[in-house]
């Protein structure tokens, strides 16, 4: 089996070099560069299983790069940055990433998130890894339909109104979720839970603003809010 290929972006070279060797010492292949413009090269020329960028990085800065990226590919991306400050955590998010960690980390907790991501990356099939066909009850040939959102879980493809619906696999894990219990809130433990596979937790802001990015595709009032719960998926 293929090693996977990590690119970094960091400018700190003590970070750089340090998480390097951390993470290939557990067997991931790692492209480091210092700034983002190396590492949109890098990202164009070597097509990496994941990205990890830091927030701050010269030439082009990591949440730029994140929405470089993400105009041209579903990697998964996770963002580095020293401060935990809502507005670099909602910037990152909102740039297309899929998670965040806040330095200093431990490497052990880094390579557990990447692993995390990947998994779930692994498993954009279905809701907890459900194969194709083994969709929510009262599905009909792999698709359901909420209003004007038809969901393929199948084909892994969603339409709106007959257009298509361009989905990151995170955005699609946590539709099928929502899909799974139409009606049914779902708090944000049981979704960090379900589709981030945080077992030991994480931070909220992380659903709400997958929710939000995940509202503006597939329409702003599918997805309600019930105050001091979560979310449901109207049916």
């Amino acid at each position: 089996m293929a090693e996977t290929h990590v690119l970094f972006v960091e400018d700190d070279d003590v970070i750089r070099e340090a998480t390097q060797l951390a993470l290939e010492r557990v067997g991931f292949t790692v492209t480091a560069v210092p700034d983002g413009l190396l590492g949109l090269e890098a990202f164009r020329a070597d097509r990496p299983d994941i990205a990890l960028l830091d927030v701050m990085v010269p030439g082009l800065d990591g949440v730029s790069l994140c929405r470089r990226i993400r105009d041209e590919s579903t990697v998964p991306v996770i963002m580095l940055s020293a401060r935990a400050d809502a507005i670099d955590v909602v910037l990152g998010l909102e740039a297309g990433a899929d998670d965040y960690v806040t330095k200093p980390f431990d490497g052990a907790v880094l390579v557990a998130r990447i692993r995390a991501v990947l998994r779930r990356f692994g498993h954009a099939a279905g809701p907890h890894g459900a194969a194709p066909g083994e969709g929510p009850p009262g599905e009909a040939d792999g698709v359901l339909v909420f209003g004007d959102v038809e969901i393929d879980t199948e084909g892994m493809e969603v339409r709106r109104g007959g257009d298509h619906v361009g989905l990151t696999p995170t955005e699609m894990r946590l539709l099928l979720e929502f899909s799974s219990a139409p009606g049914t809130v779902l708090s944000r433990d049981r979704l960090l839970e379900r589709v981030w596979d945080y077992g030991w937790g994480g931070d909220t802001r992380v659903v709400d603003v997958h929710v939000q990015r995940l509202r503006t595709k597939i329409g702003q009032d599918r997805i309600e809010t019930v105050r001091g719960f979560g979310y449901k998926l109207r049916a």
